[in-house]
């Protein structure tokens, strides 16, 4: 193994480290992190002008999204032994979002590569601006134990929405769910711990959609693959992530709220600078 390539794979386990953590303290890691230094990592590795390179953002989201079904589950374990999920806003939003997410996946194996690596970006933008421009984020308009209940048909819609966009581009959803949780009353350590239960259904959705599909319509790529689904990145990623998250358990409830807030908006803009570079 050459330099170029112990160095990329050194970057994606420190990088899923990093994963794990804001997986258990902003809701997000897998998507976030892993897709744009994942989707470089490919593109590196099979060279710039290969079939491997024109796959480098499926293979990323697809990886992503196999990563997200492992540290999602562990993170909500974590959140409901200490009491921070809400149960009723967990269904059926939840069931709403694994459709959306079959979609998604769908969506992203037939779109070409590129497309997806925009539309990641765009999402960015508009979820950092968001965040920032609307009221009730950074500073909640009033806190509640259980939050805002909507109609069933603005459910639906929203967890559509959420599935498709997240299972598409392989981040998950938190950036949609953590706002919107905030948004209907709940404090971040409450908001960013629900997003690893609404997580939990784009990873299996994805995961299986992208496997069982890509296994049909992936072009043939080097090292061990299934389907899109990278397995040796895979198991890095999930390693490192378990680390992180064990080193972040402590920190739960502990971030003041508004803080809390800020450096979730921040480290959505770091991401955002990783993909354009």
């Amino acid at each position: 193994m050459d330099a170029t390539v112990m160095g990329i794979y050194g970057a994606l386990a420190l990088a899923s480290v990093g994963a794990g953590v804001s997986t258990v303290l902003f809701g997000f890691g897998g998507g976030f992190v892993v897709v744009p230094l994942l989707y470089h990592a490919v593109r590196v590795l099979g060279g710039e002008a290969s079939a491997t390179a024109d796959a480098a953002m499926q293979v990323a989201v697809a990886t992503s999204a196999c990563v997200m079904v492992v540290s999602s589950t562990l993170a909500t374990r974590r959140h409901a032994l200490r009491g921070n999920l809400v149960r009723e806003q967990l269904w059926p939003l939840a069931g709403w979002i694994a459709l959306g997410a079959i979609v998604g996946a769908a969506l992203a194996m037939a779109l070409p590569g590129n497309w997806v690596r925009w539309a990641f970006v765009a999402y960015m933008v508009v979820s950092i601006a968001d965040c920032v421009l609307r009221p009730g984020f950074v500073q909640s308009t009033g806190l509640s134990a259980t939050g805002y209940q909507p109609p069933p048909a603005t459910t639906a819609v929203l967890g559509l929405g959420i599935g498709t966009i997240a299972a598409g581009l392989g981040v998950g959803g938190s950036v949609m769910t953590v706002p919107l949780m905030r948004r209907r009353g709940l404090s971040m350590t409450v908001a960013t711990a629900m997003a690893s239960p609404l997580t939990l259904p784009v990873g299996v959705a994805g995961a299986a959609t992208f496997m069982l599909v890509g296994a049909q319509q992936a072009p043939v790529l080097p090292g061990l693959h299934w389907g899109y689904v990278d397995l040796w990145a895979l198991a890095l990623l999930v390693a490192g992530s378990l680390l992180g998250m064990r080193c972040a358990a402590p920190w739960i409830g502990r971030i003041p709220d508004r803080l809390h807030a800020q450096i979730y908006v921040g480290l959505l803009a770091m991401v955002l600078l990783a993909m354009l570079w």
